[in-house]
């Protein structure tokens, strides 16, 4: 775990705080019961890499669009907020995939709005949030969560082995999200398909495409490589198509806009 900007010092300090509450309420043994109920439902985990892969194969960009209400940075971003409309907005606009900030302190987000969003389209969801722990993991896949994100910089390397193969036997996929060389070569020790490059710098907060195109020739060709935030054009889209990066997630360009789906179509199709 590299040395964490404030910002992120301040989240996984709460995110402590926030498990701590949270398992004196509900337990991983209450999770894990709702777990084996929801596998002859529809809670079964949806296939998140493999959509992403299939769009891929098919020739078009696999886009996990985003559905977050804050930014820490940004502050305010969609209101009114609805997950459900959102979700069906993004479907409609072609999405291979969605995420759901979780996070209530910092984003504004909530786990109620993941299970509303999924339920209301059939697009797999990761989970996004600052997950350190495997109280999350349980929680993740309890919620219906077809994904989670670990961020290389808030782990350990034992934490994020450990959670990585944890939500792997819950059934989901594992987004790995780097910003840099060192946290690449943490991410490639995993048996894990997704890798995330972040074009966002944790500590100026400043963005820029060339994070992703410098780390390109250090990622082996099978694994499905998408790259996070600074697309905001469609000329961004074509500078990374040309790249052979077909894997985008992409939230705030869609949250500003009255229906994010149309506004997808725009940027991509």
């Amino acid at each position: 775990m590299s040395e964490l900007p404030t910002v992120l010092k301040k989240i996984v300090a709460r995110k402590i705080e926030e498990i701590a509450e949270r398992s004196s309420v509900k337990s991983i043994a209450d999770f894990e019961k709702t777990i084996a109920m929801a596998k002859d439902s529809d809670q079964t985990p949806r296939g998140f890499a493999r959509a992403m892969q299939h769009s891929i194969e098919q020739g078009r960009p696999a886009i996990i669009a985003e559905a977050k209400k804050r930014s820490p940075s940004k502050g305010l971003l969609r209101d009114p907020f609805v997950p459900a409309d959102i979700a069906r907005s993004y479907q409609a606009g072609g999405a291979s995939c969605m995420s759901v900030l979780t996070d209530a302190d910092f984003f504004e987000g909530s786990e109620q709005y993941l299970m509303e969003a999924r339920s209301a389209c059939q697009l797999p969801v990761i989970r996004k949030d600052f997950i350190i722990d495997p109280y999350q993991v349980y929680e993740a896949r309890a919620i219906g969560a077809d994904c989670i994100l670990l961020i290389v910089s808030c782990l350990e390397e034992r934490q994020m082995k450990e959670l990585n193969n944890l939500a792997i036997r819950l059934g989901m996929d594992v987004l790995i999200e780097v910003h840099g060389g060192d946290e690449l070569e943490q991410a490639l020790s995993l048996d894990n398909q997704m890798i995330g490059i972040n074009n966002r710098n944790l500590h100026t907060f400043e963005v820029s495409l060339e994070n992703t195109f410098e780390l390109l020739d250090f990622i082996p060709k099978d694994k499905t490589i998408i790259t996070e935030s600074a697309i905001h054009s469609r000329d961004d889209v074509a500078a990374m198509r040309d790249k052979n990066v077909n894997g985008f997630l992409v939230g705030e360009a869609f949250m500003r806009a009255e229906d994010p789906g149309a506004q997808l179509q725009k940027l991509f199709f």
